[in-house]
């Protein structure tokens, strides 16, 4: 069957399972367009107000689901638009194919209208780039892109292609999905060893990270902190892996996780770290971080071995493969003393009192934990309701807590929330945002309106940029250097203005109540949710110091 190169390019996507794209029209990619056109019933297109707010949007959908998600963008100022969106993926290790168009071959090179070496500018910020130029090579090409995309750790693959290769035409017949990359050989002596000094160990603990969540190994995880009586603590991208209600599970570690996860891995013999990369987040200062423990690095990116800290072990591995190894090898053990004392530490943690009258931070987390249900998806933008979100939100499912973790996005929530939406229709979605955040893509509640989807964000409305805020108050003198926005936005007005509904709360009561009748509505809301502008995200710790530094008030 002869096509053209558009009809290839849909055709090797529903090859690769895809049923849903984000994207927006233009010169370069119209051909693709038409090509959609006739392809209404096997692939939903889904336009956005913003590239960025489509590559955001097929961020969330990619991590609600742990499919990889598809982003597709015209040249030039089309294509430069997603380079944040790819750089949000990539950073949190989200399987994401972003297809560009760009100007006919012959053109490339020469400054022409809407050209820009798209491929050339995301290089350092991508798994991998491919530019197609000839439309021989755009069938592989594709299936190459989802492969590498969805290998080993999860990453962005941007192919651009030249609209003489949309237009061209070839025989066209079906291929298979490539299998994605095996993953690395456990080392056995490593295992064995491992297993010697957790066995061995009087106070071990358990770092993880988003690695656990991509790897499925939840399971695994579980088993062996029960089996070994260890405790836990967890980065901001893997909240929910393990059950807020576990007994072993001591929340959030670092700047702003819990004191005594803090204590845990600071006090610990053994620690055990998993899919995880030891960010400047978690590990605020590198020289001090553990200083009496055995570090054992898990990972299946060999690079994040003694990158950031030096692992005694460092074992590379897919986490699922290296838990089912490990496993077996691990004696049952009570750690009576260590948990006692942990649980001593835990009778430290800062605890956050509601106020009678005023709307506090927590509550609002609380109030939209028990509107969602467990099964409910909660995304977030960046800045203190982040963290408050992290903090409160109790989640014990994975994927059910998705934010901008490495790269710090603010402006992604709404994007990511659509995603989730459109990939999940049947759970219900809130996004936790900021008056900072929500203002840089809040244009993309038109989007949210037309797809009729039930999402309802919440404002953390204390009409300054609370992060950046507290950072001057604690650490400028409370020099308010452009953090005092004091914006005049009527949240209610503007839903409203987008044809979605709104409510106002200013009181954990009124919060209830909106929240109540906003998810009843079935249309996207906005609730204004009026904070003060010097509640604080705490516990904290400061920049370069470690948990006997913290902040707690």
């Amino acid at each position: 069957m002869k096509i053209n190169g558009s009809r290839l390019l849909i055709e090797s996507l529903v090859e690769q399972g895809v049923d849903t794209i984000f994207g927006y029209p233009g010169g370069a990619v119209i051909n693709i367009y038409d090509a959609l056109y006739d392809c209404k019933d096997v692939i939903n297109h889904v336009i956005t107000a913003h590239e960025q707010g489509a590559a955001h949007a097929a961020d969330g959908y990619a991590r609600a689901t742990g499919k990889t998600g598809v982003v597709l963008a015209t040249s030039g100022p089309g294509a430069t638009n997603i380079v944040t969106g790819i750089a949000t993926a990539n950073m949190d290790s989200v399987p994401l194919v972003a297809i560009t168009g760009n100007v006919h071959s012959a053109l490339i090179g020469l400054d022409s209208f809407q050209e820009v070496d798209i491929a050339g500018i995301v290089m350092p910020i991508t798994k991998h780039t491919f530019a197609v130029r000839d439309i021989n090579k755009l069938h592989d090409t594709i299936r190459e892109a989802f492969k590498i995309a969805g290998s080993g750790r999860p990453g962005v693959v941007l192919v651009d292609i030249t609209k003489n290769v949309t237009s061209d035409t070839i025989d066209y017949e079906p291929k298979p999905i490539l299998p994605l990359t095996p993953n690395p050989v456990i080392d056995m002596a490593k295992i064995k060893k491992i297993a010697q000094i957790i066995n061995q160990a009087e106070k071990p603990a358990i770092l993880f990270g988003g690695g656990v969540l991509i790897s499925s190994a939840e399971k695994q995880l579980t088993q062996l902190s029960k089996l070994a009586d260890i405790p836990c603590t967890h980065t901001l991208m893997s909240a929910g892996v393990m059950s807020y209600g576990e007994r072993l599970n001591l929340g959030l570690v670092g700047m702003h996780g819990s004191m005594s996860a803090g204590l845990a891995i600071q006090n610990s013999d053994v620690m055990i770290a998993i899919g995880t990369r030891f960010s400047d987040r978690v590990a605020t200062d590198k020289t001090r971080f553990a200083p009496k423990s055995t570090i054992i690095h898990i990972d299946i990116d060999e690079a994040e071995i003694n990158k950031n800290v030096v692992s005694h072990i460092g074992i590379v591995g897919d986490v699922g493969d290296v838990l089912d190894a490990l496993i077996p090898l691990i004696k049952k053990t009570v750690r009576a003393k260590w948990i006692a004392q942990i649980d001593k530490w835990r009778e430290g943690d800062y605890k956050p009192v509601s106020k009678s009258g005023v709307l506090r931070p927590h509550e609002i987390v609380e109030c939209i934990s028990k509107a969602v249900g467990d099964d409910g998806i909660i995304v977030t933008d960046v800045g203190q309701h982040q963290m408050w979100t992290a903090q409160y939100s109790k989640r014990v499912k994975p994927r059910s807590f998705l934010t901008s973790g490495g790269l710090g996005t603010m402006g992604y929530g709404l994007g990511g929330a659509i995603g989730a939406q459109m990939a999940c229709p049947d759970r219900r979605v809130v996004l936790a945002t900021g008056d900072g955040s929500f203002h840089m893509n809040m244009n993309e509640m038109c989007t949210a309106v037309k797809n009729n989807l039930p999402i309802v964000v919440v404002v953390f409305n204390n009409h300054v940029l609370g992060m950046v805020r507290q950072w001057q108050t604690e650490f400028y003198n409370k020099r308010y250097s452009e953090t005092s926005i004091d914006r005049s936005t009527d949240y209610v007005k503007l839903a409203e203005a987008f044809g979605a509904k709104g409510y106002r709360a200013s009181t954990a009561e009124e919060l209830q109540i909106a929240m109540t009748e906003a998810f009843k509505s079935g249309r996207p809301c906005i609730i204004d949710a009026i904070i003060d502008k010097d509640e604080k995200v705490l516990p904290m710790i400061p920049a370069g110091k470690i948990v006997d530094e913290i902040i707690l008030k």
